[in-house]
């Protein structure tokens, strides 16, 4: 999967089910992920939203999720 800045969060979530709990590690505001009104709201979300949200920059959670990716896989 392409991680870029129009990838929806369901989508990522959706292929790497195990994700929010290392978001939460990068930024603690990734708990309402978890929440029922976060998975809400993620609906239509998109990397650039998290960004917008968090404040972190986007090349940053971009590869810290492409690290988390990997690391997980092996």
């Amino acid at each position: 999967m392409e991680i870029n800045s129009t990838t929806k969060l369901t989508d990522i979530l959706e292929a790497y089910p195990w994700l929010p709990d290392e978001l939460i590690k990068i930024d603690s505001r990734f708990k309402i992920i978890k929440s029922p009104v976060g998975k809400i709201m993620i609906k239509n979300a998109t990397i650039a939203d998290a960004v917008k949200k968090t404040g972190l920059e986007e090349d940053v959670l971009i590869e810290e999720l492409k690290k988390m990716i990997v690391a997980h896989e092996k």
